[in-house]
């Protein structure tokens, strides 16, 4: 069954990003009416009513993120102003609902006349040189924590200093993803990064390379990549879904994992390259790549392409963005690549690999397995590698493309088992795990359904395109 339900204008432009409280009784809005709003769940007859609205910031509100409730009642606001703000419910006072400019109106007025709760903003983080396009709480087991990442290229971490007033926060990282270095240098001894490309009825192998031999894979995969694109117009890249140097072509996106484990990793992409970086930021030392995860497909299935340390991901050559070139010799076109919109980190649940799902402009959702290295080998400190099998691999179990357009949001439920992606041709599909461990698709609702069959909607009656 398929719950449903429908608010009817609920912004006056766009709605940019919506996100669920821990409980799932609130749902925030966020809008490019520069506006923030707060809506509660009749939990009697499904219905949403607007709790609380204000205009949070001086350009469109880009992302929205709770904090845990075990932090209060917190949300974090992105924009293109280049502004974070936290955000806090604060009990008592005389105003409860804001007017459409932002301001409180007192005696209680508005859907929660009742109340006299009103949002404060705690604090403004203005780090960022460019248009915030991603903000995410870490998981409680971090403490209070908060991510960005702006369309300067840059994932800054920053840490509450005074959890009983939210005023002070220190920024602990901020870190170039693009500049940041693939994978590190293995240790001697040590075991490399790979990466694997799979589907889920094809099983990717491959023996990892030096670095001697990883450079000139590289090299050759550049002059390739030239090579390809030296025999084709403007015109043809131009005509390429999900390809341009402008920044509304790129995807700026983050999640962290949900494990405690492994310490802090988060899932982050920049740019239009379509790779994804899974940075580890220990206590100690700098940020570093654990994995890439490239999107853009091999020149053969059969020939799995798996990179070395030292090696740039595929895509990554002179004058070449948002391409990837397949072997070298293969003699194939390029393979394209696109922009990167949305991550999800599935929580494990107990699973011995992790499950991180992935949105791109060129309408496909992607599932990833990202294995990471068994406990007896990871021996070192501080996640430090200790033998042959301290490493990180992923492949790709799940990829679909049934939206045909660009995908703007990818998200789990609770349990990691169930995939729900949201696309530009208005359709929220659900993707789910079957017998043999094959991603298929569980069904899709569209917003006219939504308003025409709202309350629960047999899952038979949600048609599968085909």
């Amino acid at each position: 069954m398929i719950q449903t339900g429908f608010i009817r204008d609920a912004h006056n432009d766009l709605v940019t990003d919506a996100s669920y409280d821990f409980y799932g009784l609130r749902l925030a809005t966020a809008s490019l009416d520069q506006r923030v709003k707060i809506w509660k769940l009749d939990e009697i007859n499904g219905s949403w009513s607007a709790e609380y609205q204000w205009k949070a910031h001086d350009a469109a509100v880009s992302k929205v993120s709770w904090a845990h409730p075990e932090f209060g009642t917190i949300l974090a606001t992105a924009s293109f102003d280049r502004t974070v703000k936290v955000w806090e419910l604060q009990s008592g006072g005389s105003a409860s609902f804001l007017d459409q400019d932002g301001a409180p109106q007192p005696g209680g007025a508005g859907p929660s006349s009742g109340s006299s709760a009103r949002w404060v903003d705690r604090a403004i983080l203005m780090d960022a040189k460019g248009t915030v396009r991603g903000v995410e709480f870490a998981p409680s087991h971090f403490g209070l924590k908060l991510a960005t990442i702006s369309s300067d290229n840059y994932l800054r971490i920053y840490e509450c200093l005074e959890q009983p007033s939210l005023a002070s926060w220190q920024l602990l990282e901020e870190v170039d993803v693009l500049a940041l270095p693939a994978a590190p240098t293995p240790a001697p001894g040590g075991g490399a990064q790979t990466l694997a490309l799979a589907t889920p009825t094809q099983t990717a192998s491959g023996a990892s390379l030096d670095s001697a031999s990883a450079s000139l894979v590289a090299h050759a995969l550049q002059q390739q990549a030239a090579q390809n694109l030296a025999g084709q117009g403007p015109s043809q890249l131009l005509g390429r879904p999900g390809l341009g140097t402008r920044e509304a072509d790129g995807g700026w996106c983050i999640s962290w994992c949900k494990d405690k484990y492994w310490g802090e990793i988060i899932a982050a992409s920049c740019g239009i390259d379509g790779v994804v970086k899974i940075i580890q930021i220990p206590p100690s030392r700098r940020p570093s790549t654990l994995l890439s995860l490239n999107s853009a497909p091999a020149s053969s299935s059969n020939d799995p392409f798996t990179r070395a340390p030292g090696a740039p991901p595929n895509g990554s050559g002179p004058g070449t963005p948002g391409f990837a070139a397949g072997p070298s010799g293969s003699g194939g076109d390029a393979a394209k690549t696109c922009a990167v919109t949305s991550i999800a980190w599935a929580p494990s649940c107990g699973r011995s690999y992790h499950l991180v799902a992935t949105g791109a402009r060129d309408g496909h959702v992607r599932i990833w397995r990202v294995k990471p290295p068994s406990a007896d080998a990871d021996a070192g400190e501080d996640g430090e590698d200790g033998g042959a099998g301290a490493q990180w691999t992923a492949s790709v179990v799940g990829d679909f493309d049934d939206h045909k357009s660009a995908v703007g949001r990818v998200e789990w439920n609770i349990t990691g088992t169930v995939l729900s992606s949201a696309g530009n041709d208005g359709r929220v599909r659900l993707w789910k795990m079957t017998a043999g461990n094959v991603w298929r698709p569980a069904g899709h609702i569209s917003v006219e359904q939504a308003e025409e069959q709202q309350g629960d909607v047999d899952m038979g009656d949600v048609t599968v395109e085909d």
